[in-house]
């Protein structure tokens, strides 16, 4: 039997272990460091996620025979390049293609070189620029952190003092740390917000179904951005003619700008597009699966993991064929009230088990002990339900979220509504 290690604790961990599980070889999992949900099908091993030496360490002296590279930090850290070094086989982009994500400013640069098409931006390495640019620019605008920061760098300003506000708050406050010593200042794009998920194994590149987040902490989307409150997938906005034109003009075309500056991409690739009047633009890339849109996502494959994994890995993803079960899926997330801001951990969780047996509870901030769980996290679970239609979906997602307490807890009503 295979032993997998996945790194990271969240609900895309989660929704990795529980596909995995699904599989023909159930390989045996560990996870580090996973959450309560996750302890239930994988061994929780105690290491940070960015706690390269030991993972990789720990990885080669407990003879794992995959590692799967979850979330972003690791990733751009270059922990498939520390384990590629030692002969680990490891899933995920190297440090150099991860870059895509890592840099605001690298993946918009890339965009604009190679024609890919996406807002019109500016970068600025100081704050006195990027004010005076702000003077003449037509708002609203978009201030972006240049690097890492838990999908929460992203601030749309609807006026010149918002905008002024925004880059003082990331350059000169540092809210977001050393992501935001750089700025990216772009253009505010309108349009239906869309989410596709592609394997990619350097040439070949395989998009998953579409998907929609809902980015707001609440409903209609007000609110401060989160990392995610819900998903549905797949999207109805996602046309074929979008999906032809995606392909084409911005997939491929990502491939192909990588492996030309000589940073071939292995692994997941997530754009996320804007459906604008002028077609499709690119809002960002990231370099892993997003959360939660895998976990909606994931409950659609009908596909082996573990034979995508292998066909990326082993350069041949041109002999997989993506299949998918009808109807669409929801993902509800149950949040710790006050997320995204302050929160309270430790907060017993109630009535897991009387969830109905084809929904999926995906933890993502969760810890359990005594065989009881407990808040441990912003986002604490994802409440995934797959139905014949999106509105069927939705029904059964939020049946299920009923039936699940916590002192706080607080969810978007309308997940999938639009």
């Amino acid at each position: 039997m295979k032993k997998v290690l996945i790194v990271g604790g969240g609900g895309r961990e989660h929704a990795i272990a529980w596909k995995l599980k699904q599989g023909k070889e159930a390989p045996e999992l560990y996870c580090a460091p996973g959450n309560g949900g996750i302890s239930d099908i994988a061994t929780c091993v105690d290491i940070g996620a960015t706690e390269i030496k030991k993972m990789v360490e720990w990885a080669k002296d407990n003879a794992m025979d995959l590692v799967f590279v979850a979330p972003d930090d690791p990733l751009a850290l270059g922990m498939v390049d520390a384990l590629a070094a030692e002969g680990i086989r490891a899933f995920g982009p190297s440090k150099d293609a991860a870059e895509i994500e890592g840099s605001k400013a690298y993946s918009k640069w890339l965009m604009k070189k190679y024609g890919i098409p996406t807002a019109a931006f500016e970068v600025f390495d100081n704050e006195a620029d990027a004010l005076a640019y702000l003077e003449t620019a037509k708002m609203p605008i978009v201030v972006k952190a240049d690097g890492l920061a838990l999908g929460k760098g992203v601030l749309i300003c609807n006026t010149l003092a918002e905008a002024e506000a925004a880059v003082q708050e990331i350059m000169v406050d540092k809210k977001f740390g050393d992501a935001g010593s750089r700025v990216v200042i772009e253009e505010f794009m309108v349009g239906p917000e869309v989410s596709v998920l592609a394997f990619c194994d350097g040439k070949t590149i395989l998009p998953m179904l579409s998907a929609q987040d809902h980015k707001r902490a609440y409903d209609n989307d007000e609110g401060k951005n989160t990392g995610g409150m819900g998903t549905f997938a797949p999207t109805p906005k996602y046309t074929d003619e979008v999906r032809t034109f995606c392909e084409k003009e911005v997939f491929q075309k990502t491939v192909d700008a990588l492996n030309a500056e000589g940073r071939p991409f292995k692994g997941v690739i997530f754009f996320g597009l804007m459906l604008t009047d002028e077609g499709p633009k690119v809002l960002e890339y990231n370099a892993r699966l997003g959360d939660p849109e895998c976990q909606s996502v994931f409950l659609m494959m009908k596909n082996d993991l573990l034979d995508i994994i292998d066909a990326v890995i082993d350069g041949e993803l041109d002999e997989i064929t993506l299949e998918w079960e009808p109807g669409s899926a929801v993902c509800v997330v149950m949040a710790s009230g006050g997320y995204p801001g302050s929160y309270d951990k430790g907060i017993e969780i109630a009535g897991l088990d009387d969830v109905d047996g084809d929904v999926v509870v995906f933890h993502a901030g969760t810890k359990k002990e005594n065989g009881t769980y407990y808040t441990n996290g912003g986002r604490v679970l994802g409440v995934t339900a797959r139905g014949e239609d999106i509105p069927a979906a939705r029904e059964k997602a939020y049946a299920n979220v009923e039936k699940i307490h916590f002192d706080g807890a607080h969810y978007r009503k309308d997940i999938g509504i639009k």
